[in-house]
């Protein structure tokens, strides 16, 4: 396996963490649809100014672009958006956790639709992953956490399970910087559209330190998912996903020095992570 897939996709997970930090700082005031909003703007601005630098898009096949923009669809609008409404209903942890479910979906369809083959080391430690990324939500919720709040979650995990698979595809015929801000522009205009024509475009409004908090994590969002991009290129979906479901960890530690109280530190937590470390052991060492 690529060393720098592998370092792609934990500075991937780091990236992660640090956003959904910031995205539960900025949530004290404003709700998700603001966080999505100036997430995916920070995004587009980001990524056109870097495409703009490096040559222009070039004359990349529309096949590619339609992957892209059905991945701005489904994981930009449809999983960011559930994933801030996580973060805002079942704190950082939980979301971290269940979220990162999405390797069982994306490794599914790359079998299925990519034809990749998936060893019994790697389904091993996907399926050792998942059993920690389970413990981690059970362990680390705060009180008043319903079953039926998981959902919301769950869903993102979805979204965001079945656009690694999309982004594979796209990248057959388009660079990651053209791919990513094919994405994110997409999920900029559908987004915006949705908030005008519903009368909720108040909510792209936003000052003070959430703004702060919101700018900066969708600095660290978007850069994380262009290095997803990058691994993909290069990497295999089912070896990709699995590495960077590690957030949980860095969250926890991350939440440890800026949102103390909302996690707790017992043996689910020290267990769930020890399977997560196990399970990215057995991916990396026997593939």
């Amino acid at each position: 396996m690529s060393g720098t897939v592998v370092a792609l996709a934990f500075t991937s997970a780091l990236l992660s963490a640090v956003a959904t930090v910031l995205i539960r700082a900025a949530l004290q005031r404003y709700g998700p649809y603001t966080g999505v909003w100036l997430n995916v703007l920070v995004g587009t601005v980001v990524f056109w100014l870097v495409l703009a630098v490096s040559g222009g898009p070039g004359r990349p096949p529309a096949t590619s672009i339609a992957f892209f923009v059905l991945a701005g669809l489904i994981g930009t609008v449809g999983g960011r958006l559930f994933r801030f409404m996580s973060i805002e209903t079942v704190g950082p942890s939980i979301s971290a956790a269940l979220i990162n479910l999405n390797p069982l979906v994306s490794t599914t369809l790359a079998v299925v639709l990519l034809g990749e083959h998936v060893t019994l080391p790697i389904l091993a430690g996907t399926l050792v992953i998942v059993a920690g990324t389970t413990l981690l939500s059970i362990g680390g919720k705060a009180v008043g956490v319903r079953p039926a709040q998981l959902v919301v979650p769950l869903l993102s995990a979805t979204c965001f399970g079945v656009v690694a698979v999309l982004r594979k595809l796209g990248l057959g015929g388009a660079g990651p910087i053209v791919g990513m801000a094919t994405n994110v522009t997409t999920a900029l205009v559908v987004f915006t559209a949705f908030l005008v024509v519903s009368g909720q475009a108040t909510v792209m409004r936003c000052r003070g330190r959430s703004l702060l908090y919101f700018v900066a994590a969708g600095v660290a969002e978007n850069v994380g998912v262009f290095l997803v991009i990058v691994a993909l290129n290069i990497g295999a979906v089912s070896i990709v996903a699995p590495l960077t479901i590690i957030s949980p960890i860095f969250v926890l530690l991350l939440s440890f020095f800026f949102l103390r109280g909302l996690e707790i530190l017992n043996k689910r937590l020290v267990l769930g992570s020890v399977l997560i470390v196990l399970g990215i052991y057995l991916i990396i060492a026997f593939k």
